[in-house]
């Protein structure tokens, strides 16, 4: 029973039996038969070595990716980025999604239970984004660590969030200051109350941009009611639709929102028409990610570009610069912050000129 999940020991067995018998063939004359026969112990060695060598290197040529919505518009464009470099290294990668953008109570648990089985399955290397709170992160990274290294070491790389402080490289933006730069547009277009439809409470992204919000309105002196003027969302775009409706009801005089991402601002924008509101006269309107979609509305939604794809690209080099210093003494965690752009569309701008950057999403 030696070695019988073992594919290289498998591949030589077949090798060995296919050449035997072809040459019992040649003496008897077959030699279409002894001529296959050679060829499959052939083959059977070529992929012999290279599944050695791979054992030898205790790699398995595949990546595991943790999402927090697959099936979103934002992640799959991040994963798109991660592919293309994967496939360049002649890797596979194995996607998975914890569901945590919408607020899911078990999401924490099953991002655990997630790692737990890629790191079981031997990859080669985890990208992630996470929804543990900051306050718990360190313990949380310091034993995930430990079990990654367990058998073979699995560097780790931090999607969104800066996870550099508990040793995680780190491919991430600044939701604090991209908030910022989002609100005080609202504000120089002459808004007086604006009000925010922040994510789930669970994730840290939607603190960040929250506390971002707030502060900026702090900075410009401007009118702050947080039980009124904050509600939360859970990043779909029926929940912007549900606390666009709340905030007409709580803040009747309110002209501008600023959203925590493109499709909560979709689903305010459908509330707006619905109630006659004019968009950017009478209320001006703010997403963030910069999705396909919030070019295509109407009016088109301005918003914050974040580079999605090239995230990914980013975070995918980390992680294989890691793999090939497997026998390396590990340096300090990198971090990486992706540059965001304010986009001005027609929401907030009556006037705007369309923007279209298709090649950056």
């Amino acid at each position: 029973m030696i070695g019988f999940y073992n594919y290289s020991v498998i591949l030589t067995y077949i090798g060995l039996v296919s050449s035997v018998f072809g040459i019992t063939q040649v003496f008897e004359n077959h030699m279409s038969i002894a001529f296959l026969c050679l060829l499959l112990s052939g083959i059977c060695d070529l992929f012999d070595g290279k599944i050695a060598r791979s054992m030898k290197n205790n790699k398995t040529g595949t990546i595991g990716v943790i999402t927090e919505d697959m099936c979103g518009v934002f992640y799959p464009y991040v994963v798109k980025g991660i592919n293309s470099v994967a496939v360049e290294k002649g890797y596979q990668i194995i996607i998975c999604d914890t569901q945590a953008t919408y607020g899911d109570k078990d999401a924490i648990k099953r991002e655990k239970e997630l790692f737990r089985r890629l790191i079981a399955n031997r990859v080669d290397g985890i990208i992630f984004a996470s929804s543990i709170p900051n306050e718990s992160a360190e313990k949380y990274f310091s034993q995930l660590r430990k079990q990654a290294n367990k058998h073979k070491k699995i560097p780790l790389v931090s999607m969104e969030r800066d996870m550099t402080d508990f040793g995680i490289d780190s491919v991430y933006f600044d939701g604090y200051t991209n908030a910022q730069k989002a609100v005080q547009h609202l504000i120089d277009c002459g808004c007086k109350k604006i009000c925010h439809i922040t994510g789930a409470t669970e994730l840290q992204i939607a603190l960040e941009r929250t506390r971002g919000y707030e502060d900026c309105l702090k900075k410009n002196d401007m009118y702050y009611d947080r039980g009124k003027m904050l509600v939360y969302g859970d990043y779909s775009h029926q929940s912007g639709y549900t606390c666009m409706k709340q905030l007409l009801e709580q803040v009747p005089d309110l002209d501008g929102v600023f959203c925590g991402n493109d499709q909560m601002a979709i689903g305010a924008l459908k509330v707006l028409k619905e109630y006659g509101k004019r968009i950017p006269e009478d209320i001006k309107l703010m997403g963030y990610d910069d999705v396909f979609l919030s070019s295509v509305v109407e009016p088109s939604l301005s918003t914050i570009h974040i580079r999605k794809r090239h995230a990914g690209i980013e975070a995918a080099k980390i992680l294989f610069q890691r793999i090939e210093e497997q026998d390396e003494k590990y340096h300090d965690a990198i971090g990486v912050k992706m540059n965001a752009r304010l986009v001005v569309r027609k929401s907030t701008v009556e006037d705007a000129p369309e923007d279209w950057n298709l090649v950056d999403w």
